[in-house]
């Protein structure tokens, strides 16, 4: 229904892609919450914790949060004051269009397998509800959230995060209360065992540390589903501030799940699965209708998630890709700009329930090509927004070379910081190309003058 009422308002690429950049505050807020805040942030977190106590919650919330306040504080104003549409905008103004489409490469599949991965688990969430198979519930998951992505666009998408949100944000809200309340002396803090409060573990080293949470900060601050909600407030200032509120609620919600996870070794010791603590503590605590009510909040951050995805990735190929390869051959209106990303979203969402359907850990892959060449574009993203040193060859050299030694450091060696080592050879790689640059441009500027 959201979706059908959104579907009048896009007259423009930019109306359906960032909802006309009048993306009001609340709306803003609330979507960056939600489109951060999936079913990981749910049960991963606290899944990690109640296995490893606090160390294994580094991403989740406490990096993520961090990737948003990085966000707001360095990099909203800037990006909104640029009026790019997508991300890759940057790269095509800032480098060569070439660089524009290597960005879209890098930055597509992975979004892919996520949205594959978020597609899948909401249709195990409706098959265990439901007692339907799960092939089924996979093509009613899929169906729904391609529909009304693809009919409204960011608005859409914005005021469905709100709904969705808040259903989030009350489940969650009610387990935390009725498991606190619950009189059961194991559900208290003081009982957790104290090792489990320390943050670092004793078994890492201190660059498996920073690998830990330098990818959710590092990795995920210049994507394309946040940089999106930047673009799509009414102004600069707004941009920082809904940002750094996002962030205060995506922290602040997101220690329930870790309250739980700390709690819950002492409240269901010896869970051989322990992704189950969460529904496994909704299903002992809560009633029978607020039960229900939290299975349809870890629907609500599925959802919310997907969509988001699915809406940044097809804006990446319809906006960088599909639109300069028409304007080649003729003048593309705005309305076939629309018509454009919405196809985008379909296929896209296609191939997302593909994978979904059929292939096996998704999961373990969404978790390698989150750290697949962001290396890269947060280097080559730093220097291209906020500096001029660095050309098409800086860029192309950093990027291609950072992807590369991540996928032998992680696949070939079995490297324990493949993300550490990608970082510092797209810094590395940059500086040492733009340096060859602007030396010959030197010597091509004596030239001439001579």
């Amino acid at each position: 229904m959201v979706g059908l009422w959104a579907s009048r308002k896009p007259k423009s690429e930019t109306d359906f892609l960032l909802a006309g950049r009048q993306l009001k505050p609340s709306l803003a807020v609330f979507t960056i919450f939600a489109t951060w805040f999936g079913a990981e942030t749910c049960i991963g977190a606290a899944s990690s914790i109640y296995d490893n106590g606090l160390s294994g919650g580094t991403a989740d919330p406490f990096g993520f949060a961090l990737c948003l306040f990085l966000m707001g504080f360095v990099f909203a104003m800037p990006l909104w004051k640029r009026k790019f549409v997508t991300f890759a905008d940057l790269f095509r103004q800032r480098y060569s269009p070439n660089i524009e489409k290597l960005v879209v490469l890098i930055l597509v599949p992975a979004s892919m397998l996520w949205a594959a991965a978020q597609i899948r688990a909401f249709g195990q969430v409706l098959s265990s509800l439901s007692g339907l198979q799960v092939e089924i519930t996979i093509t009613i998951a899929a169906a729904v959230v391609i529909i009304y992505t693809m009919l409204g666009g960011l608005l859409a998408v914005a005021v469905t995060d709100v709904i969705q949100a808040s259903f989030l944000i009350l489940g969650l809200l009610l387990l935390g209360i009725f498991v606190f309340t619950s009189g059961d002396p194991n559900a208290s803090l003081s009982t957790v065992d104290a090792a489990r409060f320390s943050f670092v573990s004793e078994d890492s080293t201190l660059l498996q540390k920073f690998e830990a949470w330098a990818i959710p900060i590092l990795g995920s601050v210049l994507t394309q589903e946040l940089i999106t909600r930047v673009l799509a407030c009414r102004s600069a200032e707004e941009a920082r501030r809904s940002t750094l509120m996002g962030a205060s609620l995506y922290l602040t919600i997101g220690l329930i799940p870790v309250y739980l996870g700390l709690v819950g070794l002492n409240l269901m010791p010896g869970l051989v699965e322990s992704e189950q603590l969460l529904p496994q503590l909704a299903k002992e605590y809560l009633p029978t209708f607020l039960y229900i009510l939290f299975a349809g909040a870890l629907v609500s951050a599925i959802l919310s998630t997907v969509d988001s995805v699915l809406l940044a990735a097809s804006s990446l190929i319809s906006h960088n890709i599909v639109v300069p390869f028409k304007k080649r051959q003729q003048t593309v209106s705005e309305r076939q700009k629309v018509l454009f990303a919405r196809i985008g979203i379909v296929v896209l969402g296609t191939i997302a329930y593909y994978l979904a359907l059929h292939a096996e850990g998704v999961y373990e892959l969404v978790v390698t090509a989150s750290a697949f060449g962001s290396a890269g574009v947060f280097i080559v993203g730093s220097f291209g927004l906020f500096t001029q040193f660095g050309g098409a060859k800086a860029a192309a050299s950093a990027l291609i070379s950072a992807a590369t030694i991540w996928i032998l450091g992680e696949f070939v060696f079995a490297w324990a910081t493949p993300f550490f080592i990608s970082l510092l050879t797209a810094l590395g790689v940059y500086v040492a190309v733009g340096l060859v640059e602007h030396s010959f441009a030197d010597d091509k500027n004596k030239l001439t003058s001579a």
